[in-house]
């Protein structure tokens, strides 16, 4: 069963703009030794923040937890929790970056692994916000968040007309 009713696609230049606001937040809490971007999602965000924070130092943690329903389609399943690549150390004077946190299902491992880096996220969903040290935009637990790089320009069937079929 597919827990998400609501979508909510986001444009290059509103997940540009997002990154950014989260770049001012963390330049006032810094100094910051470097970036850690949780893959695939947290790729884009540590792009724009290293770039907003003129900091040079990146690694990865990459990890998966998405899988797609059925071939070609969504990978809005949350399955097994695979690190394909830890980082060294726990964290400190670091920032954790990722696209968003939803279940908190991954925030609570990579956690573990690195309690001491500040964990932020460019959009947070209420089950996993409290695991996060800094957001900039919150959306509700039952909507996927649709992000550019997952996305082509295609008709869109208006909202009123859905509601009818």
């Amino acid at each position: 069963m597919n827990p998400y009713s609501k979508d909510f696609p986001v444009s290059w230049h509103e997940l540009h703009r997002d990154a950014r606001a989260l770049s001012w937040r963390l330049l006032e809490q810094g100094p910051w030794k470097g970036i850690i971007a949780i893959t695939r999602g947290g790729l884009v965000p540590a792009a724009i923040l290293c770039r907003e924070m003129d900091i040079r130092l990146i690694d990865t943690i990459c990890v998966v937890s998405y899988d797609a329903k059925e071939e070609g389609g969504t990978a809005n399943v949350q399955g097994d929790l695979r690190i394909l690549k830890g980082v060294d150390g726990d964290g400190e004077g670091y920032i954790l970056i990722d696209d968003l946190v939803d279940t908190g299902k991954t925030a609570r491992e990579i956690r573990k692994l690195l309690p001491k880096a500040h964990f932020a996220t460019i959009y947070a969903k209420p089950a996993g916000k409290p695991l996060v040290d800094t957001f900039i935009t919150e959306v509700s637990q039952d909507t996927w968040i649709r992000f550019p790089w997952d996305m082509e320009y295609t008709f869109s069937t208006p909202l009123a007309d859905r509601q009818k079929g």
